[in-house]
C-alpha cells in the first residue's frame, strides 16, 4: 500500500478548537496553539484549520490566532474559512499557511478560485465539498457550515472546481462526520475515480481499517482526521494522538 498524507483537521469557533457531530452538537477540545504544538511533536504530515464560525461572522478571520498557529507549527498548514476574496486569501498565505480552503466563495464567486490558483498555484487552492442527503435522499453539494443546500451534485461540482484550477478536494460527508462508523466510502469513490487531481476523505473515521479501506477502495489520495485525532476513543474525553500505521 503507498504513503498516503494523513491530516488532522481542526474546527475552529470563536478562537477554540471544537468537535462536532454531522456539523453541530459543538463540544469543546481545547487551546489551539497547545493542540498544534502537540501535533509537531507527534510529527504529523500536515494540518489542516477550518473556521467554522468565519462565514456566519460576516467572513471575519481571527488573524491573531492564525498568526499564533502558523508561528507554532512546523509542517505544511491550510486553513479555511470567511475567505471570500483575494486580499483575505493574501492575508492567511501571508501569515505562512502555505494552502487555503474554500467551500461557501467557491459556490457565489467561481473565479476567485481561478484567481488564486493563477497567483497562488493550484497546489496551494483546495475545494471543500460537504455533501448531505437531501429529503428524498439525493446526495448534493451544501455550504455555509451545512446549512444551505446548493443543488449541485458532488462529482459534476467536482469536475468543475477541477477545471477551474483547484489543485485537491477535501470531500466531507456530513452525515457520516463525527460519527465514528466509517466513510461514505461509494461518495468517495465515485469523486475520486473520476477526477484528476487528489481527493481528501473526511467524515466518518472512527478505527484504522477505515482509513485503509478508503484509501483501497475508494482511491482518496489523503485522509483528513477530525474525532480520532482529538479524542481517546468514542464517546471518550479529550486526547490530542495520531494513529500509528502503514499506508
Amino acid at each position: 500500500m503507498l504513503n498516503k498524507r494523513i491530516i488532522p483537521t481542526l474546527l475552529l469557533k470563536n478562537g477554540s478548537l471544537v468537535k462536532t457531530k454531522k456539523f453541530k452538537n459543538f463540544k469543546y477540545v481545547g487551546d489551539p496553539s497547545n493542540t498544534v504544538r502537540i501535533f509537531n511533536e507527534l510529527e504529523v504530515d500536515e494540518i489542516a484549520i477550518l473556521d467554522i464560525s468565519a462565514t456566519q461572522n460576516n467572513f471575519k478571520q481571527d488573524l491573531k490566532c492564525l498568526k499564533e498557529i502558523a508561528e507554532e507549527c512546523f509542517m505544511p498548514l491550510s486553513y479555511g474559512g470567511g475567505i471570500n476574496t483575494l486580499d483575505k486569501a493574501k492575508k492567511i498565505f501571508d501569515l505562512g499557511f502555505e494552502k487555503i480552503i474554500l467551500n461557501t466563495a467557491a459556490v457565489s464567486n467561481k473565479n476567485l478560485i481561478t484567481q488564486i490558483s493563477n497567483i497562488y498555484g493550484s497546489q496551494a487552492v483546495i475545494v471543500a465539498i460537504d455533501v448531505k442527503k437531501n429529503f428524498f435522499g439525493k446526495k448534493k453539494v451544501w455550504i455555509s457550515s451545512g446549512k444551505k443546500n446548493t443543488k449541485k451534485n458532488p462529482l459534476e461540482w467536482a469536475k468543475e472546481v477541477e477545471l477551474l484550477g483547484a489543485g485537491e478536494i477535501l470531500l466531507t460527508s456530513i452525515d457520516h462526520e463525527g460519527t465514528w462508523q466509517g466513510f461514505d466510502y461509494d461518495l468517495i469513490k465515485t469523486v475520486a475515480t473520476n477526477i484528476a487531481i487528489p481527493v481528501i476523505a473526511h467524515g466518518g473515521a472512527g478505527k484504522i481499517s477505515d482509513i485503509s479501506k478508503v484509501i483501497n477502495y475508494s482511491n482518496a489520495s489523503a485522509v483528513a482526521l477530525g474525532s480520532m485525532v482529538v479524542y481517546q476513543k468514542k464517546d471518550m474525553g479529550v486526547l490530542v494522538n495520531f494513529p500509528k500505521m502503514n499506508l
